[in-house]
């Protein structure tokens, strides 16, 4: 499918299928037969004065039960379950009608019309026993229909994940580490994934510009000392390269500027747009050195920002206040990558052979080196960032204080291969709808971080359960696409080539996209993430996983800006996302967006935060679950009015220039409610049970979040509106950056830019929402 550039494309039709079908079915005095039952069933529903049956009427259907739902803006709650809007379409496997004729009003009955009526139930009742034989001896009796969703299979499948399989396959993979070429990894995975059943396991490869350290560390030298440093504070000499030599090494930016820059380090605090703004009326930045903490706003907006304002360097760390007390990053070094996405080589099309590519050695003009705290320390003149009562002093440098120094900055640009490794279990009612499962491996020449073992350790793990079933002889009704990115390290790499290389199938196909990018960041609580459409799915799975366990700690699910390979699919593809990872609860206190910085974090350190691997079964099954449910429901679960919902929360507050974005989401509310009740409900129907009308049900579903695609975001910024920057901002982030950007002036083109660019997203999903009713309102006028 995906594994080359030839792609096979399976389209099954529900008739084509039908193990018992027979051109005996098709005769026309059964037709005839059956047409006069559904007449004189009419018939008998009219006469008994079932007036909530109008068949000349589709828009005064009122077919299941719906909440009444406030239009109150102050009150705007997503529902407590997608199921309370609707009642979801599940096939019968056995659907039998019974039914008894009237005699007919005349005096010709004879034997001959006795006999012909004896003659076709005989025919009937053989023809009901070889279907029903053949049926039968065809399919596994312990596996159910694909078409019914039994509420049983997924825990039968899920109940065969052991965290200690888990432990021992993480154990695995780390030996493998060991080599510096990460084809052994990629080999080891396709072999496993292959000898476990999963279909056409293939390597997909790339060659792409990697920015890589060079063989000699950066340094930073004090120029009122002469004294010199390696980024992790120690000083530079032979013995300190030699102990620590592979960290030094990959404490780097990838993709930054090369050279060698003697400056005055200034303080720019986060480099929010206020702190800039402060300093540039005491001090001239041009080609400066900006000395700036990791968080609060993605990295690359703010080198953005510093770039604008003149600085020529930049000395980036994590403040140890912004961390949790059990966490001492002191003299820890860390790597970030200043890649948005892709090969830099190829921006926005594949890297394929043939393909032209540019000269992109450095994504920015600044000089950009991580360093650890322990040498902002130095810098400073500080001896370690102390503590006050309890409250931790964050690292400042005197205004008053100068310190000039010399960095120098040494990478190394090289053409290398980063390898997919990419498998799918093929649907059997939608085979070319795909639900793609994401995990990342190691990449030769990165950071030594190990939780990639976790990745690849829980989506085998699923693997393994899921296969066990479809070797049984039952198949998900989509196909679910797995895939182990490379490259992942130098700004997502793999998964953007891949996603370039097949966009015009992705875009028409994909269903969603579930991230086990880096399951364990801590062990305190559970994370999930998820698009607005599939929060209410992620909430009913969490809370029967917490009564599973009998324990439900409040969990908060949220839309926010995540790291890994989601991205592409997320701000390129509109594709919904769910992820789930456990997080230490101080880490999610802080500053966000400290996750950009990649450290090494070795496989002890895991197995400490999860020693027996629970955590890790946890995610697993809860990410299965998901992954069963969207590849198995007849109509997918996804929830269309939480969409608007969260379009108006995102509105609300003291907002300027917001009238007109309040009352076109107003009318998406609208849109989105009618299209809930009109469209999803009458699925219910068993006449509304053809698979076209549930295609074109499924289709419009699946394309929901496509709307919110802007043209253009804020460097670091999603291009898919929908998502907060982070868990303390509940407003849309283009909004927000445009407002700040605006501050000091009268008037600013970018906020109107801004605000056009969110009407016109909203205005765009009410009338695709509105499109859908007229689409089926014409469907079903065309029927009666």
């Amino acid at each position: 499918m995906f594994t080359g550039k030839k792609m096979a494309y399976q389209k099954v039709n529900a008739d084509q299928r039908a193990p018992g079908h027979s051109q005996y079915l098709d005769n026309d005095d059964l037709q005839a037969t059956a047409l006069d039952l559904e007449w004189d069933m009419e018939k008998e529903l009219e006469e008994s004065g079932f007036d909530q049956f109008q068949l000349d009427s589709a828009e005064n259907q009122n077919l299941g039960h719906s909440e009444t739902i406030d239009l109150d803006l102050d009150s705007i709650q997503p529902a407590t379950s997608p199921k309370g809007r609707f009642q979801r379409l599940q096939e019968e496997s056995d659907y039998i009608t019974h039914y008894t004729r009237s005699a007919p009003k005349s005096n010709r009955c004879n034997f001959c019309h006795l006999l012909k009526i004896l003659c076709i139930a005989t025919i009937l009742f053989i023809f009901g026993i070889l279907i029903g034989y053949y049926v039968h001896t065809n399919c596994p009796s312990d596996t159910p229909s694909s078409g019914t969703v039994d509420p049983q299979l997924y825990q039968e499948i899920l109940k065969t994940i052991q965290a200690e399989d888990i432990k021992k396959s993480f154990r695995n993979l780390v030996q493998l580490y060991k080599s510096e070429d990460d084809m052994e990894i990629s080999k080891k995975i396709k072999t496993q994934w292959t000898s476990l059943g999963l279909e056409d396991v293939q390597f997909v490869n790339y060659s792409v510009l990697l920015n890589l350290p060079d063989p000699s560390p950066s340094t930073v030298t004090l120029s009122s000392s002469g004294q010199c440093f390696h980024p992790n504070g120690q000083p530079c000499s032979e013995e300190a390269r030699k102990d620590s030599s592979q960290d030094l090494l990959y404490s780097y930016a990838a993709y930054s500027a090369r050279g060698i820059l003697k400056a005055e380090v200034i303080d720019v605090s986060y480099g929010m747009a206020d702190d800039l703004k402060r300093i540039r009326k005491i001090k001239n930045v041009t080609n400066q050195i900006a000395l700036l903490k990791l968080g609060k706003l993605p990295l690359l907006y703010k080198l953005s920002l510093l770039e604008k304002a003149g600085f020529g360097g930049v000395l980036l760390y994590i403040d140890p206040c912004d961390l949790p007390k059990t966490v001492n990053p002191s003299h820890d070094t860390f790597m970030v990558s200043l890649n948005p996405g892709g090969d830099p080589s190829t921006p926005g099309y594949p890297s394929v052979d043939g393909s032209f590519r540019q000269s992109r050695s450095n994504l920015t003009s600044l000089l950009v080196q991580p360093i650890s705290a322990s040498l902002v320390a130095k810098l400073i003149s500080s001896p370690k960032a102390g503590t006050k009562n309890d409250a931790c002093s964050p690292l400042e440098l005197p205004n008053n204080e100068v310190r000039v120094i010399s960095m120098q900055v040494q990478t190394v640009t090289k053409l290398k291969t980063v390898t997919n490794v990419v498998g799918y279990v093929m649907g059997l009612t939608s085979p070319d709808r795909y639900i793609i499962v994401g995990s990342h491996h190691h990449t030769a020449h990165s950071y030594n971080g190990q939780e990639w073992a976790s990745s690849t350790a829980i989506i085998t793990a699923f693997i393994r359960a899921l296969m066990s079933k479809v070797k049984r002889g039952w198949r998900p009704d989509r196909t679910i696409v797995f895939c182990s990115w490379g490259g992942t390290a130098f700004g997502n790499i793999g998964s953007y080539e891949w996603g370039e290389d097949f966009k015009k199938v992705l875009q028409k196909n994909v269903v969603a996209y579930i991230s086990i990018h880096s399951p364990l960041r801590g062990n305190s609580s559970l994370h999930p993430v998820a698009s607005p459409s599939l929060q209410q799915l992620v909430v009913e799975k969490n809370n029967f996983n917490c009564t599973r366990r009998a324990q439900c700690p409040e969990t908060n699910i949220s839309s926010i800006q995540i790291q890994g390979d989601a991205d592409y699919f997320i701000n390129h593809l509109g594709v919904p996302i769910v992820q789930f990872a456990y997080e230490d609860i101080k880490a999610l206190e802080g500053p966000s967006f400290l996750s950009e910085a990649l450290f090494s974090t070795r496989a002890t350190k895991i197995e400490e935060m999860d020693p027996s691997f629970n955590l890790h079964e946890t995610i697993t099954k809860l990410s299965g679950e998901v992954i069963l449910q969207i590849a198995n429901e007849p109509v997918l679960p996804f929830n269309a009015i939480d969409i608007a919902l969260e379009v108006q929360n995102n509105l609300k507050g003291d907002q300027p220039n917001t009238h007109q974005l309040l009352a076109m989401a107003s009318r998406l509310r609208e849109s989105a409610e009618l299209f809930q009740s009109d469209e999803m409900r009458p699925a219910n129907d068993p006449k509304e049970r053809a698979s076209n009308r549930i295609r074109m049900l499924n289709d419009i579903l699946q394309d929901m979040e496509k709307s919110f695609l802007v043209k253009q975001a804020p460097p670091g910024f999603y291009r898919n509106i929908l998502y907060h920057l982070d868990e303390k901002t509940s407003r849309f982030s283009i909004l927000v950056e445009a407002w700040e950007h605006c501050k000091p002036l009268a008037s600013n083109e970018t906020l109107q830019e801004a605000l056009s660019e969110v009407l016109n997203s909203i205005n765009s999903a009410q009338v695709y929402f509105k499109a859908g009713l007229d689409v089926f309102r014409s469907v079903l006028n065309g029927k009666n």
